[in-house]
């Protein structure tokens, strides 16, 4: 494989011009240019990028560790891509499933310089075995966490799960049902409590009804239908974990000949593609901004900069699922 040494012996220059050719740093006369170019053609060159970025002490590349595929984890996936890819970096994808040595070994690529940031959209292993990693290079999450060292780009989720519950109760609903999803983050508990407040401010029994836990999928929300179906007395709203839960729901509600708002209302939670395209009342989650957030973070910390992050808002989208 050829090296510079041997571009510049063919093309009758020092190193030095070689080396500002390939870099584009420094003076080169035009004729010279192109005779380097030439030879560097001839003897299909192709620089060494380990040799480049141990030099620079920086390899581009920043990694995201998440543990599964979801509709809203696809969107911040892209918006972090974007943001990054406009900046010059490329992005590596670790997929973790539920084993916590693939996420511990993605922060041991951090530790041994071969990324030179980290996203943690969901973690699996403890805030305190992942923070001494943070010493090697700018770690940001998605989750919500109280931490010195780990920034996180997350939103309330009280404020926008009660945004959906205000608009249920507007427009008539007074037997209400949550569709949580996962218990375990703390994101499902603001839900959890917003609507005890809810409950509290209207005079409303919050045990009425039983209340839906760690649901995520379309799937979830397809079974969730035939629930109602069964009921004697049945419940006119739902408030979902998100847009997916919603579109199962409805849809299996449309085919159990059940018309919806008309039976009961829904409002979905993330106004991702889904919610458009089948007409669901939902919160406007910004999760593309989130991602956004999440470069800059890392940006600013690699490179000393103090870009400004976007401001982020719920927003109830109305559509035709509720009345």
């Amino acid at each position: 494989m050829a090296n510079i040494k041997d571009i510049a012996k063919a093309a009758g220059v020092s190193s030095a011009t070689v080396s500002r050719v390939i870099n584009q740093n420094g003076y080169v006369s035009e004729e010279t240019r192109k005779k380097v170019e030439l030879v560097i053609q001839q003897l299909d060159y192709v620089p060494n990028l380990n040799a480049v970025y141990l030099k620079k002490g920086a390899t581009k590349t920043l990694g995201i560790v998440a543990p599964y595929f979801s509709d809203s984890l696809t969107v911040f996936l892209r918006g972090f891509t974007l943001s990054a890819q406009k900046e010059g970096y490329n992005v590596t994808l670790f997929m973790t499933g539920d084993d916590k040595q693939k996420e511990l070994d993605a922060f041991e690529m951090l530790r041994r310089k071969q990324l030179d940031g980290l996203l943690l959209l969901i973690r699996l292993n403890d805030w305190k075995q992942l923070e001494p990693f943070t010493k090697y290079g700018p770690i940001v999450t998605w989750q919500r966490v109280e931490s010195d060292h780990i920034p996180s780009v997350f939103m309330n989720h009280y404020d926008g799960y009660m945004l959906g519950l205000e608009h249920l109760y507007a427009t008539g609903c007074r037997n209400i049902v949550n569709l949580y999803g996962s218990t375990s983050g703390l994101n499902t508990k603001s839900r959890m409590k917003a609507y005890l407040d809810f409950c509290e401010k209207y005079h409303l029994n919050p045990n009425l009804q039983p209340q839906f836990k760690g649901l995520n999928s379309s799937e979830d929300g397809e079974k969730v239908a035939h629930w109602w179906k069964e009921q004697s007395t049945k419940p006119d709203g739902f408030a979902t974990s998100s847009d997916a839960v919603a579109a199962g729901l409805i849809t299996e509600a449309k085919r159990l000949g059940v018309r919806v708002p008309d039976a009961f209302s829904v409002v979905g939670f993330d106004n991702i593609e889904i919610a458009r395209l089948l007409d669901i009342t939902t919160i406007d989650y910004p999760i593309e901004k989130q991602a956004q957030n999440a470069f800059t973070l890392i940006f600013n910390q690699l490179t000393h900069r103090e870009n400004p992050l976007i401001p982020l808002d719920f927003h109830l989208i109305k559509r035709h699922t509720t009345k």
